[in-house]
């Protein structure tokens, strides 16, 4: 979600990550559609009409997404296109990074490298990075074991200069392994080498083995900085989703068989952050985490989202999100959201669920859904001692809850624009509540973080 990812990447680096990409890889499995293996073969669509979906809400959805700095989107209904489109000079062949939605590639092949008995996830990483890859004192660095890494409770510190720096002088001890949730960066991008070591092969072929050849993903791992990022195509990333939608398996073809280690990666990891798995993140549970913070905070990670649906997140909106109770894979490849709010991709990815709940005519409100196209803007989101509320040439009242429903702030006869001081909340999750003359209103999730790096 955060990897630390250049964008700009020449001509000449796309052209050499498309000569390079291999593909490969239909069928169908407990009612799902899968497409053929090789990409350029045709992939089934099918009709938003057909599903009576609202389709008047189509477009603006597609506003909101262009306007919203995306270059391609996608929806899968049971592994058939519903929804595809294309902004600016992105096409279908494109290729872009994943960022750290492609975390949940590395849970995925840790997976396989499992049940294929190269190593278990309670290895001590020492095993397969060498002693010293830390600057820990060997006792502390051998209780770090792979399970830590998927989970982000490494006990290193995250708050170092660089959290994406893999030297062992960037990984210094901060709490004993398993005791502490941080989204850090570096003991991640280290399960690559876990891999290498114990599988004996590269990891793009490793990849390409057991991920690409067997469901037609053109995909592939380069070293950015410090990072390892994944490249594909939309329609690959759409193909990962709908793999992990039928849990392992492409169609009849079933790449995961180890059902135990499957539902822990899609199922709350640790007891300290409910909403992350292997690599996952994980919406429904009581509470969740973000990275940058040690607060917990109540509540689902995307509130307009299924409570089933899971995603990879990364940086700039990079997202993969599955919900089997729905059907629906979504994915979204662009550069950052320009909306304020958008900051942290979880919160993103919950206002493309709600678009997309309206195109599927699940709306939570007719008065909402007004309120929402008059331009409403909460930000910055998170804020730290003021945010602002916008509503441009509109009157409208305020009101600023607490997760308890206590009212922290609230005013009437707003015109336009109002500027409020947050300087005496407690860190957390927020409520701000709008309602204009025409008794439209809308719900803003607002995030409160303190001291903020």
């Amino acid at each position: 979600m955060v990897n630390k990812v250049v964008t700009g990447f020449p001509a000449k680096f796309i052209f050499t990550v498309l000569l390079v990409l291999s593909i490969a890889g239909g069928g169908i499995a407990q009612g799902l559609y899968f497409p053929p293996l090789v990409p350029a073969q045709r992939w089934d669509t099918i009709s938003p009409v057909s599903m009576e979906w609202c389709t008047e809400k189509i477009a603006p959805l597609y506003d909101f997404l262009e306007q919203e700095n995306t270059k391609g989107f996608m929806v899968l209904k049971d592994g058939k296109i519903a929804l595809e489109k294309y902004f600016g000079t992105f096409t279908r062949d494109s290729i872009w990074y994943w960022a750290s939605a492609g975390k949940t590639v590395t849970a995925f092949l840790v997976g396989r490298a499992r049940e294929e008995g190269h190593l278990s996830i309670d290895d001590s990483s020492s095993r397969y990075l060498g002693q010293g890859w830390t600057s820990c004192t060997a006792a502390q660095e051998e209780k770090i074991n792979i399970r830590n890494q998927l989970t982000m409770t490494s006990g290193l510190d995250d708050g170092v200069p660089d959290n994406h720096c893999t030297i062992d002088t960037c990984l210094e001890y901060l709490a004993n392994a398993g005791t502490r949730w941080a989204y850090h960066n570096a003991p991640y991008t280290l399960l690559e080498k876990v891999l290498v070591h114990a599988t004996g092969q590269s990891i793009n072929s490793y990849t390409r083995v057991n991920l690409n050849d067997r469901t037609g993903i053109a995909g592939l791992w380069l070293t950015v900085d410090y990072d390892n990022v994944f490249f594909s195509t939309l329609r690959s990333m759409a193909r990962f989703g709908l793999l992990m939608q039928n849990r392992g398996a492409w169609g009849n073809d079933t790449l995961l068989h180890d059902t135990v280690y499957v539902h822990q990666m899609l199922n709350t990891s640790q007891t300290l952050n409910n909403a992350y798995g292997y690599l996952w993140w994980l919406n429904g549970k009581p509470s969740f985490m973000i990275p940058g913070t040690q607060v917990v905070f109540p509540g689902f990670i995307a509130p307009h989202a299924p409570s089933d649906m899971y995603a990879g997140l990364g940086k700039n909106g990079q997202i993969v999100s599955v919900s089997p109770e729905k059907g629906i894979v979504i994915v979204r490849m662009g550069n950052l959201p320009g909306s304020p709010e958008s900051e942290f991709t979880g919160q993103f990815c919950d206002q493309i669920w709600q678009k997309l709940n309206e195109v599927m005519c699940n709306s939570s409100g007719v008065a909402e859904m007004d309120a929402d196209n008059l331009n409403l803007q909460v930000y910055p989101n998170p804020a730290q001692n003021l945010f602002t509320v916008e509503l441009p040439q509109h009157r409208f009242s305020i009101a600023v809850y607490d997760m308890m429903g206590r009212i922290m702030f609230e005013q009437d006869a707003v015109m336009g624009k109002i500027e409020i001081s947050c300087r005496n909340y407690s860190e957390g999750v927020y409520n701000v509540k709008i309602i204009t003359p025409e008794n439209n209103f809308y719900n803003k999730t607002l995030v409160i973080l303190k001291n903020r790096p």
